[in-house]
């Protein structure tokens, strides 16, 4: 019974998601260390905070989804721990604030490095995690999701891990920062396409629901060709040698995966293709931070 709890908590913190808080920090720690700059301890702690914010962010969302009536028995993404009556309302509740509380207390560290740019953005890190889906104005539901996605688990993310280790804010960390955000934000993107049915019924006006399937489709080839981009312009206009191209070894999954965006018409089979988007994230996250560092 103890252990099926455990698991149901797993499940809630949607593992699958967590390569959005995991590959900006190793992109930003690989810039610290190509400019000789790492600190093993400020790295360690931005990977602390990023996976809090993260897994707080979720727990927000399954329990603001279902006290909003998002989270209904038509519901073809993976089963919500709430919804379905596994972890009450209360708990979810809880976890998501004592989440997020954690967040805040482990990044003084950083604050402490940092100073208060790094407080300010914690602070509108954790404040945007539940905005996503709670509050006056949830993001999730007003079609700012995206943009929440490809700001605070791209540029913010990557540029403040660089900063943290090495005081200082650049041009090459925000380049940089410019795949990562758009990998994190076609995550979401899988994610909305296999609920844009359910989302207009629930009043959630994703960028699927105010602009339809195919918009999200191509965000998912845009979002896709940055991340093919970007290593190109570090290449031809930076001091990065030919390393820099390393991630490119993944552009096969990228199309395979763009190929099935596209041909899918079984929404719940998109289950899969967003995990399979998160994993290419993962990939390409660990090629980019050693194309940096060897380059």
């Amino acid at each position: 019974m103890h252990q099926h709890r455990i698991i149901t908590w797993i499940k809630a913190a949607r593992p699958q998601t967590l390569p959005a808080a995991v590959v900006p920090v190793l992109v930003g720690a690989g810039l610290a260390i190509r400019f000789e700059s790492f600190s093993l301890a400020a790295s360690v702690v931005a990977l602390t905070c990023a996976l809090l914010i993260q897994i707080g962010t979720n727990f927000a969302n399954d329990y603001f989804d279902f006290v909003k009536g998002a989270d209904t028995e038509e519901r073809v993404g993976f089963e919500r721990a709430t919804a379905s009556g596994l972890i009450s309302a209360k708990q979810m509740q809880h976890a998501a604030l004592s989440t997020m509380a954690l967040a805040l207390f482990t990044g003084l560290y950083l604050v402490y490095i940092g100073g208060w740019p790094i407080l300010v953005i914690g602070i509108f890190s954790i404040i945007c995690g539940v905005a996503y889906t709670g509050g006056p104005y949830p993001l999730g539901y007003n079609g700012l999701g995206d943009v929440f996605v490809f700001l605070f688990f791209g540029i913010i993310a990557v540029m403040g891990t660089y900063y943290v280790n090495t005081l200082e804010w650049t041009w090459t960390s925000f380049y940089c920062s410019l795949p990562v955000g758009a990998l994190s934000t076609n995550i979401l993107v899988v994610n909305n396409l296999r609920d844009v049915k359910q989302d207009r019924k629930a009043g959630k006006k994703t960028l699927g629901v105010l602009f339809g399937s195919t918009a999200l489709r191509w965000e998912y080839i845009i979002m896709g060709s940055i991340s093919v981009l970007v290593p190109f312009v570090l290449f031809s206009f930076t001091k990065f040698n030919s390393w820099i191209l390393l991630p490119l070894l993944t552009l096969p999954a990228g199309i395979f995966l763009s190929r099935i965006i596209w041909t899918e018409t079984n929404m719940s089979r998109l289950n899969r293709t967003l995990e399979h988007t998160g994993q290419w994230m993962s990939v390409y996250g660990l090629l980019f931070a050693a194309g940096i560092i060897l380059s």
